[in-house]
């Protein structure tokens, strides 16, 4: 594949996840919160009509992928506000507006964002506070509760929106993700006892790279399923079981237990395909019933949650291949059986590995 096409594919890949049915959804609750913002900060009374436009950054502020990040980023925004403001009146009620009393409210009010009592909010302290002695001017305190005022409209608005278009927890799309990593866990374990089958030394030795792509993948899985679970909370469509995480956290805790045993796998075996300094000696007849535990392990990978007889099966050959690679290193000679050899490292983990999928949750 070509620059150009690689280039494309990332463009095409980028476009494909800005128009996602949860994105597009988002988009429009937006746009719909903004438009009813600006109609409502119009109908204002008083000095608060005099700016309307700060409604419609309120609603864009409050809008969040979940239903509780709008929630906690809509409080937070509004005490950081607050917090700006009532820095600036202090000044307007004392010194008074001048370069230096600016420039000492910014300062005051970026450390008062380092305190972390204002979350999402912190970022408006000082902007709230030059905004009053700036803007406010001579009229700081009816600038302030326009200021406030129209804020407050527009993250209501904005949670309103959220609220009556709840987005469905994002339960599905974690749970697609675990399985996901689930057939790649399994695929690189078959790709390292495919790429043994084939000849030795392995004419390829990617295995190690395609772990540590494994392990980036993890934690983003363990991301989906936070945000996944943050979108139940205080959302109307998480009632019902089937929003239910705990089955996925499970596997996927699984998983990652599997995935470590994968890779000293695969970096035993690069060691000695690559005949590193490192490396133990590998007695070349452990090597195709080692590519064979390896392939039978990682078809009962792939059915983790799964308990038809195909899985049970699959299970079953697993632990009899492993079983034959642990007689070879018994019948095989001393070297093979050392305690530093990799033929007994990829044994015990493969061995390890086939406890724990025998104690895995079952099928959701």
């Amino acid at each position: 594949m070509t620059r150009g096409d690689h280039q494309s594919s990332a463009i095409a890949g980028s476009v494909r996840g800005a128009v996602t049915r949860d994105r597009l959804l988002f988009a429009v609750k937006t746009a719909l919160a903004v438009g009813i913002a600006w109609m409502i900060a119009h109908l204002l009374p008083g000095v608060a009509d005099d700016l309307p436009y700060y409604a419609p950054l309120g609603a864009l502020i409050s809008m969040h992928p979940t239903l509780m990040d709008s929630v906690k980023s809509s409080v937070q925004t509004l005490a950081g506000l607050a917090a700006g403001i009532v820095l600036a009146l202090v000044v307007v009620f004392t010194a008074g507006p001048t370069v230096w009393t600016l420039a000492l409210v910014a300062g005051a009010g970026v450390l008062l964002s380092g305190t972390g009592w204002f979350g999402a909010g912190r970022e408006y302290i000082a902007v709230a506070a030059v905004f009053v002695l700036i803007i406010g001017g001579s009229d700081a305190e009816a600038y302030s509760l326009s200021y406030l005022a129209q804020m407050a409209v527009g993250l209501a608005v904005g949670l309103g929106v959220n609220l009556v278009l709840a987005p469905g927890p994002f339960s599905a799309t974690a749970k697609a993700r675990v399985a996901e990593y689930q057939r790649d866990l399994a695929d690189h374990l078959a790709g390292i006892g495919d790429a043994l089958a084939e000849s030795w030394p392995p004419a390829r030795t990617e295995w190690t790279r395609e772990a540590d792509a494994l392990e980036s993948t993890a934690r983003d899985v363990r991301t989906a399923l936070a945000e996944a679970d943050r979108s139940r909370r205080g959302n109307p469509r998480a009632r019902g079981g089937r929003h239910d995480t705990e089955t996925a956290h499970a596997r996927l805790e699984t998983l990652e237990s599997v995935a470590v045993r994968v890779r000293d796998i695969s970096d035993a075996l690069e060691d000695v395909a690559r005949e590193r300094a490192t490396a133990f000696p590998l007695d070349p007849d452990l090597i195709p019933v080692i590519g064979r535990a390896c392939q039978a392990t990682a078809g009962a990978i792939a059915v983790i949650g799964s308990e038809d007889r195909h899985a049970h099966r699959a299970r079953a050959a697993a632990a009899h291949d492993v079983r034959l690679l642990v007689d070879a290193l018994d019948a095989g000679q001393a070297s093979a059986r050392s305690i530093l050899g990799p033929g007994v490292l990829v044994a015990t983990h493969l061995r390890r590995i086939i406890v724990l999928l025998h104690v895995e949750p079952g099928k959701e």
